[in-house]
């Protein structure tokens, strides 16, 4: 089950509501980058100010236009680091329409899904971002201590989450949010293994970022096979 599933996955990645969504959401990210740099540019000079009057060296006009430049590499260099999991957030508002893509393919004929309003989408993807975030900062420790392991660790740990909000967003869309809970719990195992086979990309630049997209579809695949199987 899990091999077809994100096999059937990668293979329709060329459909053009993944690029979509994938091309929509590194857009938005690389704007929300681009705006915090500006922000960050114009808030530390203002917080400098014009004139500045430093001990034996007296007025200096010239330290907020320094201070200013001087934020821009260390935004840029912050934004390398914070493109994936920004990026993956913004995509994860989106990726209804990934799972919606994948039954038009692979199951047609089903009853409209029910829709997931934009505000809970975003904070679906707030939630899933913040978690992920304190999570493995949380996990530094454990990393750490276990250095040999620290890859497996982030796999078993990112794979855990990345299947529990997956395939919620791909249950919760036929069956509710309550009934993919339960769903989530009897097949906890399957769901954990897909999640950490989608995980091990996370680790991997620029791959990194199709890994919303393939989780979606490959979640999808599995919440129909369970579902049916049930």
């Amino acid at each position: 089950m899990i091999f077809d599933a994100v096999s059937r996955a990668i293979a329709q990645l060329p459909d053009p509501r993944f690029r979509g969504v994938l091309l929509r959401g590194i857009g938005i990210t690389l704007g929300a980058l681009i705006a915090a740099v500006i922000v960050v540019f114009n808030v530390v000079g203002w917080m400098v100010g014009d004139d500045v009057s430093l001990p034996w060296i007296g007025t200096v006009q010239w330290l907020d236009d320094a201070a200013s430049w001087a934020s821009v590499p260390v935004m840029l260099l912050l934004s390398v680091f914070l493109m994936t999991p920004v990026a993956s957030a913004i995509i994860s508002m989106f990726l209804e329409e990934v799972a919606q893509a994948v039954e038009d393919r692979h199951y047609p004929g089903l009853p409209a899904a029910t829709q997931v309003s934009f505000s809970d989408g975003l904070m679906d993807a707030l939630g899933f971002f913040g978690t992920m975030v304190l999570a493995n900062i949380l996990a530094l420790i454990v990393y750490l201590i276990f250095i040999p392991f620290a890859p497996f660790i982030f796999w078993a740990l990112n794979g855990f989450l990345l299947g529990r909000e997956y395939f919620t967003l791909a249950a919760m869309r036929r069956v509710g949010r309550v009934e993919a809970r339960k769903l989530r719990r009897r097949h906890l195992l399957t769901i954990w293994v897909t999640g950490v086979v989608m995980a091990v990309p996370l680790t991997v630049p620029i791959l990194n970022l199709l890994v919303p997209v393939l989780g979606a579809a490959a979640f999808t695949h599995v919440f129909h096979r369970v579902n049916r199987a049930r």
